[in-house]
């Protein structure tokens, strides 16, 4: 089976001015704020001086702004490159979303079809397999239509018997597996002939008393479903 692999990009925006910031050059505007100097960030990432001046020029004429300042020492040295206060900006935002990708990168994957859209709500139920959900309306799909729900293990809670809450998708299934994973039990539960995987803490298990073939119920809501159509 061919590997299949995605990079990432981010998209800075600046006054209306836009610039897809690759890894390499979000490697270099870190670097540079760890090690104070552009020759030991160029080195640190393995580019030359040359293309690493190549990249921060790229981004200034792009966006307009300037990203990093440089001083100059005297016979013994004392120079050195920093970011400006936009250049940590956006490497700060950039940051936020690297965070945010870290804390979702476990995700179920359903592919589901879309039954019916609430435009009043803002929702729209989608079918997998035995059982629907409500998602975010995504006023680009229509009925019909066929889609892969995103859901973090993160995001799905377990509960013994259904509660009231804001959760607006709460199904029933049963424990096939519990696996430790540091200081996270990472727990499968079968729903309708579909796997769900939730990420717990250990004390949660505890209270919970869980174990392989206790019946559970799932809950998370609408809102904690990402959507792509396929």
């Amino acid at each position: 089976m061919t590997d299949v692999k995605a990079g990432v990009e981010y998209k800075i925006n600046v006054d209306g001015n836009s610039f897809l910031l690759d890894s390499k050059k979000y490697n270099l505007l870190e670097s540079i704020l760890e090690t104070g100097s552009l020759t030991a960030a160029a080195k640190e990432i393995n580019v030359s001086y040359r293309t690493a001046l190549n990249y921060i020029d790229k981004i200034e004429s792009t966006l307009d702004v300037k990203v990093v300042t440089t001083t100059k020492g005297g016979k013994g040295g004392g120079g050195g490159t920093s970011l400006t206060e936009e250049g940590y900006s956006i490497l700060k935002e950039c940051k936020k979303i690297n965070a945010i990708m870290e804390l979702h990168k476990d995700v179920n994957e359903i592919e589901a079809e879309i039954v019916d859209i609430n435009d009043v709500k803002g929702v729209m139920t989608i079918k997998m397999e035995e059982f629907e959900i409500n998602a975010p309306l995504n006023r680009n799909y229509k009925i019909g239509d066929h889609i892969l729900a995103l859901i973090s293990y993160d995001n799905i809670f377990l509960m013994l018997e259904p509660q009231a809450s804001s959760i607006r998708n709460i199904l029933k299934g049963q424990i096939v597996e519990m696996r430790l994973e540091g200081e996270i039990i990472r727990v499968k539960i079968n729903i309708g002939g579909i796997t769900l995987c939730s990420d717990i803490t250990v004390s949660a298990e505890k209270e919970l008393n869980l174990s392989i073939g206790k019946e559970v119920y799932v809950g998370f809501k609408a809102m904690s479903v990402a959507t792509l159509k396929l």
